[in-house]
């Protein structure tokens, strides 16, 4: 349920009423705003009635939330949500770049990869240090080894640091090294995990499972922010389909989709979402075109030695070519590279 208030309400009008929530045993929510305050209470909504709250002189209307996801939907709260990583601006009117290695592989290999990005205007570096994999003989990633380097390049070349995070008991140890935690499609519904990682005050990348609904994305988001962690950003990263020409489908419907029904900014990783390396840059562009809020992308100076996903990583002279070819579209989005 939300309580608009009208534009003369107080914030002491505001507690009253929210203290009147909480008696009930329901969650207040306080969302103050330009014009209007607006008021939620999350829970069991018929004990709202024994308040009467549309006969409080300030409340302006009462209006239910129908969509089962609350505090990422748009009815709750119009306007766009903006989340900082590690004081970079996500979402309003930027569009947001994040590149790096599918995996760090040492220093070398990362700083290298941090100076191309660096030097192409970039402002977020990803890498991963735990590296869930399919094979149990694959290249899992170099732990907390790779953590520290990410601290390290973070340090050198001032971008803040994106990581997936694959345990719940890791957050607490993640949190001194990286800016924002990556929850990978594979553990989308790890409730603990997404959960571990609502108690932080760190933004969160959260990608859509390969199988997974829309509503069961924004229903995984909902379990981050209502433990407590408002600074989540939705990622589309291609679902499984029949379709066996590219490693998975993009599904491009899914970014107009959750941007007229959440305020979440909304990501797009072409990279995973075809896996075919020459498919990254017209992706890229008409994730631009459709409205999506940024591109986490795959980049690696020398693909061929990678230990990982290096069939899809842009060498530096692709990578290159992408941001040149995508400065038009944003423009015309817009926003802002």
């Amino acid at each position: 349920m939300i309580i608009i208030l009208k534009p003369q309400a107080t914030e002491t009008d505001a507690n009253e009423i929210l203290d009147k929530i909480a008696s009930l045993g329901l969650k207040p929510l306080y969302m103050p705003g330009i014009e209007r305050t607006v008021l939620g209470a999350l829970g069991d909504e018929r004990k709202l009635k024994q308040l009467h709250l549309d006969s409080y002189p300030m409340v302006d209307a009462v209006k239910p939330v129908l969509s089962p996801y609350k505090l990422v939907s748009r009815e709750l709260q119009a306007h766009d949500s903006i989340i900082s990583i590690g004081g970079v601006k996500v979402g309003g009117g930027k569009f947001t770049v994040i590149a790096g290695p599918c995996s760090v592989e040492g220093q070398d290999q990362l700083f290298g990869v941090a100076e191309m990005i660096k030097d192409q205007g970039v402002p977020l570096l990803r890498g991963g240090a735990f590296k869930p994999r399919t094979s149990p003989y694959s290249f899992q990633g170099l732990g907390l080894e790779g953590l520290k380097l990410l601290k390290a390049a973070r340090e050198q070349y001032q971008l803040p640091v994106v990581s997936e995070i694959i345990d719940p008991s890791d957050a607490e140890l993640m949190h001194d090294y990286i800016d924002c935690y990556q929850i990978g499609a594979r553990n989308m519904q790890n409730f603990r995990l997404l959960e571990a990682v609502g108690k932080q005050d760190k933004a969160v990348l959260l990608k859509r499972g390969m199988s997974a609904t829309l509503e069961e994305l924004l229903l995984a988001a909902e379990y981050i922010i209502n433990a407590g962690n408002p600074n989540v950003i939705l990622c589309e990263r291609g679902i499984r389909t029949f379709e066996t020409a590219t490693r998975n489908t993009l599904d491009l419907n899914a970014v107009a989709y959750l941007k007229e029904k959440s305020h979440l900014p909304v990501f797009v990783d072409p990279s995973h979402g075809t896996g075919v390396k020459s498919l990254i840059n017209p992706l890229s562009r008409a994730a631009v075109a459709v409205g999506a809020d940024g591109i986490i992308v795959e980049a690696h100076l020398n693909p061929k030695e990678a230990l990982s996903d290096g069939h899809q990583a842009l060498t530096a002279d692709d990578f290159s070519r992408l941001m040149a070819d995508i400065k038009p579209f944003v423009a015309a989005a817009g926003k802002q590279l």
